[in-house]
């Protein structure tokens, strides 16, 4: 990863992080948990669909550049696209089983797991010195992705679910009984 790719990938893991805060900050457990339809997802599932899949990328890249580079594979999309692609709501994309939201964790934890999720990825952005261009992972819409364009996934896909809460909140039946409060 060259130093502008560092440098872009954290601003991106930055912004969206900070999009997200502001999205959710103050709702109170009934906002978190208000669902505008029964094939839509609350503001606390969008959370916690974000927690899981970005842990479960994280792990797999880390895995994964502890073996040999593929010098063969190429990355199925450019960078942009992937971003604008991942990170716009224009069609709906049915999460695989394993990242589907369980109420893994309370309203009040999910934030704070977010938060350590979010530092983990900063992190390994920040220190890694693995070939992220070499190592792919295939993505079930995209084809084959490399460690850096899953990096920036991660970001985007920060956006769509940030996207989709403010959605949620925007909706008619949203709870605003319960004016957001103080920020977290």
């Amino acid at each position: 990863m060259t130093p502008p790719e560092r440098d872009f990938a954290i601003n991106q893991l930055d912004q969206t992080r900070a999009r997200l805060l502001r999205a959710v900050q103050g709702l109170s457990p009934e906002q978190l948990l208000y669902r505008p339809g029964p094939d839509r997802w609350s503001v606390a599932e969008n959370v916690e669909h974000l927690v899981v899949v970005e842990g479960r990328l994280l792990d797999a890249m880390e895995r994964l550049l502890q073996g040999p580079p593929d010098l063969i594979t190429k990355g199925a999309v450019d960078d942009g696209h992937l971003v604008t692609k991942v990170g716009t709501v224009v069609d709906r994309v049915k999460s695989p089983a394993h990242s589907q939201p369980t109420s893994r964790w309370s309203t009040e934890e999910l934030w704070p797991e977010f938060e350590k999720a979010r530092r983990r990825t900063r992190n390994f952005v920040s220190t890694t010195d693995g070939d992220l261009r070499r190592h792919f992972v295939p993505h079930f819409v995209f084809g084959d992705l490399d460690c850096y364009q899953w990096i920036l996934f991660i970001g985007a896909h920060c956006n769509r679910h940030s996207a989709q809460s403010e959605a949620v909140i925007a909706s008619p039946g949203f709870p605003r009984q319960h004016e957001k409060t103080a920020a977290r």
